[in-house]
C-alpha cells in the first residue's frame, strides 16, 4: 500500500511516538522510511554587536541537534529491520520544507506527532502539523 513513508522529526517524547508508528508501518508494508529534521536559519540582525552567537556556532549546533535526532530515528529503523534515509533541510517554515521534501523523496504517506493543543490555544499558535494537513497532497497520519 505504502512504498515511502516520511516521518519528520524534533526529538521531542510525542514525536517519538510518530516514529514508532512510521517505523511499525513501514515494517508492516515493507515500506521505506524517510526522515527529515528541520534547522532554524540563523537570526540574523542588523546590528552586528546584537548576535547572541557567532553564524558559524549557531550552525554546527544545529547540524549536532538534527544528526542526534535523525540517527535516533535510523536506530529504530534498524531495529525494525526498515531501510531508512535521513536528511536535514535549513528552512523557515518547517511545514514547508516537510511537503518538499516529502515530494522530492517520492513519499506517498507522511506521519506526524500532534502536540496537543487544543481550543484558543491550538487556534492561535497553529502547528507544523497543522500546516502539513493543510497543504499535503499526500495521506497525513498524525499520532497523538
Amino acid at each position: 500500500m505504502y512504498k515511502r513513508i516520511l516521518v519528520p522529526t524534533d526529538g521531542s517524547d510525542i514525536t517519538a511516538k510518530a516514529v514508532d508508528s512510521a517505523v511499525q508501518l513501514c515494517k508492516a508494508f515493507g515500506a521505506e522510511l524517510c526522515t527529515l529534521a528541520v534547522k532554524e536559519p540563523f537570526p540574523y540582525s542588523a546590528i552586528s554587536e546584537m548576535q547572541p552567537i557567532p553564524p558559524q556556532e549557531f550552525f554546527d549546533s544545529q547540524e549536532r541537534i538534527a544528526v542526534k535526532h535523525l540517527q535516533a530515528v535510523r536506530d529504530a529503523a534498524n531495529a525494525a529491520s526498515v531501510n531508512c534515509t535521513a536528511a536535514s533541510i535549513e528552512a523557515l517554515h518547517p511545514w514547508e520544507a516537510i511537503l518538499d521534501y516529502g515530494k522530492q523523496q517520492d513519499c506517498d504517506l507522511i506521519v506526524m506527532a500532534s502536540h496537543g493543543r487544543r481550543g484558543v490555544a491550538a487556534l492561535l499558535l497553529g502547528s507544523e502539523t497543522q500546516k502539513v494537513l493543510t497543504h499535503s497532497a499526500v495521506p497525513v497520519l498524525v499520532v497523538r
